[in-house]
């Protein structure tokens, strides 16, 4: 009896409970009896059983460690759960961790803009172990400039910037912060190994600084300013909204935002008009901010 029949045999909450620790296993590289126990208020006998039943339809995917007291993804580790990338990545970002997105989904009437570059979904997991597990990586990587090489990094976060999705990491290479698009990321390597202090995330002082964005539909380029302030909930007529710096520059590309000092980019697509753009005094990434220049 193959696998898909065995998961046919089983209740829901069994296929979720397994889900959940696939999930764990492949996202975070361990799961512990505790986890399933608090995730779903179940007895420690029941997390057994469960732990039990996916070590016999999987017998390849994990190892117990006694002294931690933890189940680790095993080398040979092959996720019975399809993670679609989507799906998977969305989860991630709204911190929901069951990994339950291929037995049972609901299917509803809502239909999302089609995605050109969808990353591996087995890169994104082992950078999120890493980042989870405060390891470095070892990538192989391929930018518009220098093509593929390799390169070690000390990742802290994963960002959708709106438009294709990006890891956020200390590069050893240039000794700074910066951002690497995931579908350019062909390999990853766990390098587990003390951290320099100056390759924390909290030395990320672009990421850490939070930049207040004060939004307003465009004086010039706009005829009935009402739809707009309707289209953003804007109050008293003006979107107030604080993101990173290190992310401001993604922002106001994807709302084409007009960051001019006098309103001054014409065309239907410039819809808003940021009306405090010395704000943005020492961001990164303004170049593609929509007619911005520092003083």
């Amino acid at each position: 009896m193959d696998l898909e029949q065995q998961l046919q045999k089983l209740t829901y909450p069994q296929k979720q409970r397994l889900a959940y620790i696939d999930f764990k296993l492949l996202f975070v590289g361990y799961v512990t009896r505790a986890e399933i126990v608090s995730h779903f208020e179940k007895g420690l006998s029941s997390a057994t059983r469960d732990i039990n039943l996916y070590k016999e339809l999987c017998p390849n995917n994990m190892v117990y460690d006694a002294k931690e007291k933890k189940y680790f993804q095993s080398e040979n580790f092959k996720p019975f759960v399809k993670h679609d990338p989507r799906k998977t990545l969305v989860k991630l970002a709204n911190q929901i961790t069951d990994g339950f997105d291929a037995i049972g989904d609901t299917s509803f009437p809502i239909e999302m803009p089609s995605v050109l570059n969808i990353p591996d979904i087995f890169i994104v997991a082992k950078l999120v172990q890493a980042i989870m597990n405060n390891n470095a990586v070892s990538i192989i990587y391929t930018s518009l400039s220098s093509g593929s090489g390799a390169r070690e990094l000390v990742p802290h976060s994963i960002v959708d910037n709106g438009l294709r999705w990006h890891l956020r990491a200390f590069d050893r290479k240039s000794k700074s912060f910066r951002d690497f698009v995931l579908t350019r990321i062909t390999k990853v390597t766990i390098i587990k190994q003390t951290l320099l202090p100056e390759e924390d995330k909290l030395e990320d002082h672009q990421w850490m600084r939070m930049v207040p964005l004060q939004i307003i539909p465009h004086p010039k380029n706009v005829e009935h300013p009402t739809a707009i302030k309707l289209d953003f909930g804007m109050e008293n007529g003006v979107l107030e909204i604080n993101v990173r710096a290190a992310m401001a520059g993604y922002l106001l590309r994807r709302w084409n935002v007009d960051c001019t000092k006098d309103a001054n980019l014409g065309g239907s697509e410039y819809q808003l008009y940021l009306q405090n753009s010395q704000t943005l005094y020492g961001a990164e990434n303004l170049a593609i901010a929509p007619g911005y220049k520092a003083e």
